[in-house]
């Protein structure tokens, strides 16, 4: 089974003179935008042909590797990987290349596409297994950026840029997508109660300080009554004795006037 995923992957990623069709070499070459021709003399590297009309010579030179330089997706089959806590997961994804140097991608490894997407799945099961169950789902990104760092030292070499890498569908065993399941219900179970005693809670202060409002309120009330009837038992004194003092003013002006003395004196008499 394996030789039989090795053939189709490499039938999949096959070098891309194979993949895109040679032109005759017949003096003229159109080569189209984001394409380059790598070109042999006598079986030995003589140039990269660049987007646009080309003269080579017949017979002498050979266009021995076409490539693409458009971004590319290449797909990482589906694959078992171990996490650091012993966890077995089924992981694929999905890596997206460049190719940056034609001459080292002919020359620098046979096919540079199949020899990236296999070191994309060893590291990506090197990269799993430092990570936790809970991290690896958790930390995609990170996980991401570790597959593309690792694999940018050996893609240089073979004139090809990791651009970026996605993971596509994780998949934990039964058992463990059951125990995620129960713990995600639990801690749903856990953030409702929760949620539910900071209301009763919450409840209860409201129903604390409207109580504690109305006590203040009361006892402003009380106050402002006590401080109204005290004003107007001061008015009241006041007013009384404004009425003795006039009332003694008035005695004391009529006994001065003339007569006053006798008044007085038969007042009292009587």
């Amino acid at each position: 089974r394996g030789v039989q995923t090795t053939a189709a992957m490499r039938s999949a990623y096959s070098p891309r003179s194979e993949r895109h069709e040679r032109p005759w070499n017949m003096g003229l070459v159109i080569v189209p935008q984001q394409m380059a021709y790598v070109v042999e003399r006598f079986g030995k590297f003589r140039k990269v042909l660049e987007p646009g009309l080309n003269i080579v010579i017949p017979i002498v030179d050979n266009i021995a590797y076409l490539h693409s330089l458009k971004e590319e997706a290449i797909p990482i089959p589906n694959q078992m990987a171990i996490t650091s806590d012993n966890v077995t997961l089924q992981i694929d994804g999905v890596l997206y290349t460049r190719i940056m140097d034609p001459y080292k991608a002919s020359y620098g490894v046979t096919d540079a596409l199949f020899a990236i997407s296999q070191l994309a799945q060893t590291t990506m099961r090197s990269e799993l297994g430092k990570m936790s169950l809970d991290q690896t789902f958790k930390d995609r990104d990170a996980l991401n950026l570790a597959i593309v760092t690792s694999i940018q030292a050996a893609a240089a070499n073979w004139g090809v840029e990791a651009l970026r890498y996605e993971i596509r569908d994780i998949q934990a065993p039964k058992s463990i997508k059951e125990s995620m399941d129960k713990q995600a219900e639990a801690e749903r179970r856990k953030r409702a109660a929760i949620l539910d005693s900071e209301a009763e809670q919450l409840s209860e202060i409201n129903v604390a300080e409207g109580r504690k409002r109305a006590q203040v309120l009361a006892s402003e009330a009380a106050l402002q009554e006590r401080i109204n009837a005290a004003k107007g038992e001061a008015i009241a004194i006041t007013a009384v004795a404004e009425a003795t003092a006039k009332g003694i003013e008035c005695l004391a002006t009529a006994i001065r006037r003339d007569g006053g003395g006798d008044a007085v004196s038969l007042r009292l008499a009587e």
